[in-house]
């Protein structure tokens, strides 16, 4: 496993010294990488969008207070930062953009709802939104993000690609590779997908960007655990779980555990105490 690592640790730093970026966009990177680790935990909390109150996070303040300290980076929407986050707070903002119908309509009718200078204005270090590869308005959201690279670019803003995958969609490699290689060909600086048992390190060698897994649906922590474990394995630059920690019955336990497993090399043994000591 140590060689997997810190073969990704060089993975970053190279990334970030020969892609053709401008320093701002480096240094905005630069800022949710664990520098030692070369990885990051980042805390999605940007479900409300279109699953409204969501479970865990119907008193958002509440929620997302003690989680601050071990998250990375946060990613959230507008109304949310404004409203729920303290001003003070150090933690990077990756901002989610994107948006339009909730949990009652069509989900990939989304479309770019903030602007960049929205973006600015409340200090983001990047900005996301979500691709429905195979899905009725796969060309719209696939272009969407063809747009946002290009104003992103012009002030040196982080673009972050979310491959969804609709209900009908099998989570596999071959259509996970082909989700995150066509957001990287769309210039996207990292892409966010779902993590696959089987030959999930091609989809990572295919994708000339860092990965990053999200969490999905909330699964025992143990078991969130060796996903995290497996995925940072097989070469994934770190994790952006929000249901798998808010959820937990020990949100602050599972975070730190999640940590454990990223920047400690922890196993996942090892981190499930954590977890559990912090329970009690």
């Amino acid at each position: 496993m140590d060689s997997n690592i810190n073969h990704n640790k060089v993975y970053i730093a190279t990334f970030f010294c020969y892609t053709k970026m401008d320093w701002g966009l480096k240094n905005r990177l630069s800022r949710i990488f664990n520098p030692k680790s070369g990885k990051t935990v980042m805390l999605a909390v940007d479900h409300g969008y279109f699953q409204g109150p969501t479970t865990g996070l119907k008193d958002f303040k509440k929620a997302v207070e003690p989680l601050l300290p071990y998250a990375d980076c946060l990613f959230i929407t507008r109304g949310m930062l404004r409203n729920c986050v303290d001003a003070n707070t150090d933690v990077p903002i990756f901002l989610r953009v994107s948006g339009g119908p909730s949990i009652l309509g069509e989900l990939s009718n989304e479309d770019i709802t903030t602007s960049m200078k929205e973006a600015i204005r409340l200090n983001a270090v990047g900005v996301g939104l979500s691709i429905f590869v195979g899905e009725k308005n796969e060309d719209r959201t696939i272009s969407n993000l063809g747009r946002l690279v290009n104003e992103a670019e012009e002030y040196g803003i982080p673009v972050l690609a979310i491959t969804a995958v609709g209900k009908e969609m099998e989570r596999d490699a071959r259509y996970l590779s082909l989700a995150c290689r066509i957001a990287a060909e769309m210039g996207a600086h990292m892409v966010k997908t779902y993590y696959c048992k089987e030959d999930f390190k091609q989809i990572v060698e295919s994708c000339p960007v860092p990965i990053v897994i999200a969490g999905g649906k909330k699964i025992p922590e143990k078991e969130a655990l060796q996903m995290a474990y497996d995925a940072i394995n097989e070469g994934a630059a770190g994790v952006d779980m929000g249901r798998n920690i808010f959820q937990s019955d020990n949100p602050v336990g599972m975070i730190k555990a999640i940590r454990a497993i990223v920047h400690e090399k922890k196993s996942v043994d090892e981190a499930y105490k954590i977890y559990e000591k912090e329970k009690k």
